[in-house]
């Protein structure tokens, strides 16, 4: 079982930069491969980026080029360097993960994940 913790989050103004973080704990030997989704007010829970046990990346359109995922191995943290914040980038941010070592072309999926963290807010203004 893996239990996860997220940490950062909060308000800031359009075009300025967070980082959110999640702390891994509980059985980590083994490859785990790691996400970032986003839920807004009266939306679905989108996915935003995703990371393998290999260190591979990938992201969602809207948010290439501004996020970074990354998961640190001495740590065991996963986090989201978020920058050039729009408006649009407001919602609940979560945390997930899953002892699969890649994707397998399912990383944009919810029920692929079977350990999620409790949620950070971020909310961007104008």
């Amino acid at each position: 079982q893996v239990q996860l913790v997220q940490s950062g989050g909060g308000s800031v103004q359009s075009g300025g930069s967070l980082t959110l973080s999640c702390s891994a704990s509980g059985a980590m030997s083994r490859r785990y491969s790691w996400g970032w989704f986003r839920q807004a007010p009266g939306k679905a829970r989108e996915v935003v980026a995703g990371i393998d046990s290999y260190g591979s990346s990938t992201y969602v359109d809207s948010v290439k080029g501004r996020f970074t995922i990354s998961w640190d191995n001495a740590k065991n943290t996963l986090s989201l360097q978020m920058n050039n914040l729009d408006v649009a980038d407001t919602a609940m941010y979560y945390c997930t993960g899953d002892r699969r070592a890649t994707f397998g072309g399912d990383w944009w999926r919810i029920t692929w994940y079977a350990y999620w963290g409790q949620g950070a807010q971020v909310t961007v203004s104008p």
